[in-house]
């Protein structure tokens, strides 16, 4: 078992290797010094002074969760885990490089057909929100909304099912792994919360905009979780 040099830490994992990559890149930016932790299986970064230990999760949900609990298992002293990475817009209040807050990560490819359920539904830490809506005003050249996010594995790549994603579950974004780190937080009674930068608009032009506005998305979130973290 790994050690730590505090007691208590948040993980952030980030889908993605390049997502990973462009928000430690952003910690450092905002002037967070990091230090790296070996591990048979990933790499750590643990940021001391803002509590923080960074990874990546993975794509998809499956492996989301999957590496979610490894990480648990190797570092019990976390308290809770932060799923950051991109998303697509399905709101038309929503810019790229905007910041979500997910109030809920809702599961919409969770599809029953023996029995009539709501879909699975995973409420992020009311906690950690409410310090997000009350975080100082600043200048920044992005907004952060707060709502509800979609979570499967399905790029929405068309207006017309991005529309069904929305009349399904009024959510005003949509991304992948959110539901995998979800259920991991709840299995093992950990906080979860997702945060994600809109990076494209969930149509034809997905793919594109994606590799083009994910450096600016993922240095926005940088900024909004070293304000988070001042902030404690």
């Amino acid at each position: 078992m790994l050690t730590l040099d505090f007691w208590m830490k948040t993980a952030i994992l980030t889908p993605l290797q390049e997502e990973l990559t462009f928000l430690v890149a952003g910690l450092e930016r905002f002037g967070l010094q990091k230090r790296e932790i070996r591990s048979a299986n990933l790499d750590v970064f643990e940021f001391s002074e803002a509590d923080l230990l960074v990874t990546c999760g993975g794509h998809g949900k499956t492996q989301f969760g999957i590496q979610s609990q490894y990480l648990l298992c190797q570092f019990p002293q976390i308290q809770g885990l932060v799923c950051v990475g991109a998303a697509g817009a399905l709101s038309d209040l929503l810019e790229i490089g905007d910041v979500v807050v997910a109030t809920e990560t809702i599961e919409h490819d969770y599809t029953l057909k023996f029995v009539s359920r709501p879909l699975p539904r995973f409420r992020g830490d009311r906690q950690v929100i409410e310090m997000l809506k009350n975080l100082p005003q600043t200048n920044s050249a992005f907004s952060i909304h707060f709502g509800a996010v979609a979570s499967g594995d399905e790029d929405i790549v068309d207006a017309a099912r991005g529309q069904e994603l929305i009349n399904l579950t009024d959510c005003i974004a949509v991304a992948w792994e959110g539901a995998g780190g979800a259920r991991a937080c709840k299995f093992n009674k950990k906080y979860y919360l997702e945060l994600r930068g809109v990076t494209d608009t969930a149509n034809h032009q997905a793919a594109a905009d994606f590799e083009a506005n994910l450096v600016t998305a993922m240095h926005n979130l940088s900024e909004v979780i070293v304000r988070w973290r001042a902030t404690l």
